[in-house]
């Protein structure tokens, strides 16, 4: 016989609350807790447990299996292919294109022989095959199937051989049938992907579960399910920019942190080979303010265009804007270009943008941003064909960071031939260094090796 259990769970944090409260214990979040009601049978189900085997660290282990999807840039960012049983979460903006990228590479595995099935609880099977015909995948023997309950999709995935590749979309929408909540709550949404990560551990199928994201940008739902799974990623993009980003945040088979560039075009997403060419403006024109950064998205070395304006501000409170970086870093900055190499920034808006849509998170960006106030404080373009990346300390020190000879060898490959750099051990052959030690060091150099250009708007073609 069944036995009724209510519990309260607060949605944001997942919570369990012994009564219904207006404010959660434990995250502080307001009228988030709700009750749900979960059924479980009578009847003790426990077993003699049997003895837990004990292994040597020590061992000879084979690399997983992969399948290879031959979309480049996807599987770059898995860590060179899809492993057998593994469990993917993918999060991102509505619109942005999580299902449509993971209808290309399902359709994909399916054109080369894998068993893929695609289930839908947010479309109709109709509205997947207009997509399909949409991107040219109409001729692809994927299966379709649009279904809310998992356990309706457990017993059709029993039924005949194990597929290699399962696609829920999305998690949140994905109920149990023993669970009396909403679809989207944090009960639902841990039951669910338990049974489905249980299903594709004992079959070895790749299971992806795309999911919603809150508005702070985070995956909805609780964030156990993150720890669940293997692999998080983030599809990132701006909606006026045309390109995607995948991002790696964890990754059980591969690098974290690895990054893959899509372009969004009518019949889909397409892969960026050289995504350094797309973040780098065009270099003929000598701008104030402009720099290019060398930075690393993982393994692989990006080149992106900083841009910084100062302009004088007419509000009691300057205006500090930034876009794609740390708004405490600019600040940061600020302060030790004022403290330390006598800038005075007071009084004026600073606007600070990373071209092309990327958002770059590591400190070595500093010295880079640095260069472009500089540049855009004293109107005065930094020197062609140079490349700029250090961290800057709050003495005013520059320190050195990691893959630097990774980040010289890109910007070699893609032309630049100068290099604002800290201190470096060895440099690749055709690379002008400048080594500096102290910001104030970059500043004396961009006075001197600067053009000046009069008017803020005069700019060399």
């Amino acid at each position: 016989m069944a036995r009724e259990r209510r519990s309260y769970v607060c949605q944001a944090c997942g919570a369990v609350q012994p009564r219904w409260t207006g404010r959660c214990d434990s995250c502080g979040a307001w009228n988030s807790i709700t009750e749900e009601i979960v059924r479980s049978r009578g009847g003790s189900s426990r077993r003699p447990a049997d003895p837990l085997p004990l292994v040597s660290l020590d061992g000879e282990v084979a690399p997983p299996a992969r399948m290879v999807t031959g979309v480049e840039e996807f599987d770059r960012v898995l860590g060179g292919g899809i492993v057998h049983g593994s469990a993917i979460l993918i999060g991102g903006d509505p619109g942005i294109g999580k299902s449509t990228l993971m209808l290309q590479v399902a359709a994909g595995l399916a054109r080369a022989g894998r068993r893929g099935i695609y289930v839908s609880g947010e479309e109709s099977i109709a509205q997947i095959q207009l997509r399909a015909r949409r991107l040219e995948l109409e001729g692809a023997p994927l299966e379709l199937a649009s279904a809310t309950v998992v356990e309706d999709v457990l017993a059709a995935l029993e039924r005949g051989d194990p597929p290699a590749l399962l696609v829920i979309d999305s998690i949140q929408t994905m109920a149990s049938a023993g669970i009396e909540a909403a679809p989207g709550t944090v009960s639902q949404i841990r039951t669910a992907a338990d049974l489905l990560i249980r299903f594709a551990k004992r079959h070895g199928t790749a299971l992806f579960l795309i999911g919603h994201v809150t508005k702070d940008g985070q995956i909805a739902g609780p964030r156990v399910l993150e720890h669940m799974v293997d692999t998080v990623l983030y599809f990132e993009g701006e909606r006026g920019h045309r390109y995607r980003l995948l991002r790696a945040i964890k990754n059980r088979f591969g690098p974290a942190n690895e990054l893959g560039v899509f372009e969004m075009r009518e019949a889909g997403l397409r892969p960026v080979a050289n995504p350094s060419e797309l973040f780098v403006g065009d270099r003929r024109k000598r701008v104030p303010g402009s720099c290019v950064f060398a930075g690393m998205e993982g393994s692989r070395p990006v080149l992106v265009e900083i841009q910084a304006l100062v302009a004088p501000s007419i509000l009691a409170t300057p205006r500090r804007a930034v876009v794609g970086w740390d708004g405490n870093r600019l600040a940061m900055v600020l302060a030790v270009l004022e403290t330390r190499c006598g800038l005075v920034t007071a009084g004026r808006d600073i606007y600070l943008n990373v071209a092309g849509g990327l958002r770059v998170q590591e400190p070595a960006a500093d010295l880079a941003v640095a260069a472009a106030l500089i540049s855009s404080l004293e109107n005065r373009p930094l020197p062609p064909d140079s490349v700029v990346f250090g961290e800057i300390g709050l003495a005013g020190e520059v320190r050195a960071v990691g893959w630097a000879e990774a980040r010289l060898r890109e910007a070699r490959k893609l032309g630049f031939r100068r290099a604002i750099v800290p201190p470096l051990e060895t440099c690749p052959e055709g690379m002008e260094r400048q080594e500096v030690h102290r910001l104030n060091e970059l500043v004396a150099f961009l006075a001197v090796r600067g053009d000046a250009r009069p008017g803020a708007r005069a700019a060399a073609e």
